[in-house]
């Protein structure tokens, strides 16, 4: 049996990473810009007028939910983007003939694509102390989540690229709904301040429990119990990974 190809996986991560470099604007300060134009809206211009239940000022509230919509979006356009260019150019056949299986493969793109958004999330998180003081209260489980997350919405990305059949798909589910259900998970705002029915209706938002997990590790109280923020991460990462092994096996919109 032969042993796992380390340096395979090494050189498609190595060849993603790269090109966060060669594309720094639209990697990296672009999303900076952005997030830093939310906490000057948001954070100083509109939070100002908003009490928040307990000691933690508003500004500092939506930091949470910030770094969590740059690293689900992050993750996802940054890892759909990497496996479906090969797909584009026919590239792909040259990987496929490698000696990299499914698991360096997928490390690979999947690792790079997480790193890239950790770094986005590790540049805003300095970003937002010079706009809000803010204190982590378990910032090792912070630092856990984060990269939890990165990698669950790099494979679905890697899923997302491995499916799409033009660039015009590709910004299907991140556009139609990542972002809506991102808008509407808690980001800007608690569940405490939602009228029935509707706070039983965001309930049912999957990231709801995201934005809560890691809103719990930062100031240790959520909208929700961080058991479930946790088990429904790592069952969409099982979930994932049981795809894309799927897509490997079968060869599904790679070889044709």
């Amino acid at each position: 049996m032969s042993g796992f190809n380390w340096r395979g996986t090494w050189t498609i991560y190595q060849w993603e990473l790269a090109r966060t470099w060669r594309t720094l604007f639209e990697s990296i300060l672009s999303p900076v810009l952005t997030t830093s134009l939310y906490f000057v809206v948001f954070g100083s211009a509109i939070g100002g007028q908003i009490r928040m239940q307990g000691d933690v000022p508003y500004g500092a509230f939506i930091v949470p939910g910030l770094l969590l919509m740059t690293v689900l979006n992050e993750s996802t356009g940054n890892a759909s983007f990497g496996i479906y260019m090969p797909r584009f150019t026919g590239a792909i056949y040259e990987l496929l003939s490698a000696p990299a299986g499914v698991a360096e493969t997928m490390i690979g793109y999947i690792g790079a694509a997480a790193t890239k958004s950790i770094i986005l999330a590790t540049i805003i998180f300095i970003t937002a102390r010079i706009f809000v003081p803010f204190h982590v209260v378990h910032p090792f489980l912070a630092v856990g989540y984060v990269v939890l997350i990165a990698v669950a919405f790099s494979m679905l990305g890697f899923i997302l690229g491995c499916w799409a059949d033009g660039f015009e798909k590709l910004q299907v589910v991140p556009m139609l709904v990542l972002t809506p259900l991102t808008f509407l998970g808690g980001t800007f705002y608690s569940l405490s301040m939602l009228a029935q029915p509707w706070r039983s209706v965001a309930m049912a938002n999957p990231v709801v429990y995201l934005v809560n997990g890691l809103r719990w590790t930062f100031y240790g109280h959520s909208d929700v119990d961080i058991r479930i923020s946790a088990a429904l991460t790592l069952g969409f990462v099982a979930v994932c990974a049981g795809v894309i092994a799927v897509i490997f096996r079968t060869g599904y919109r790679l070889r044709s």
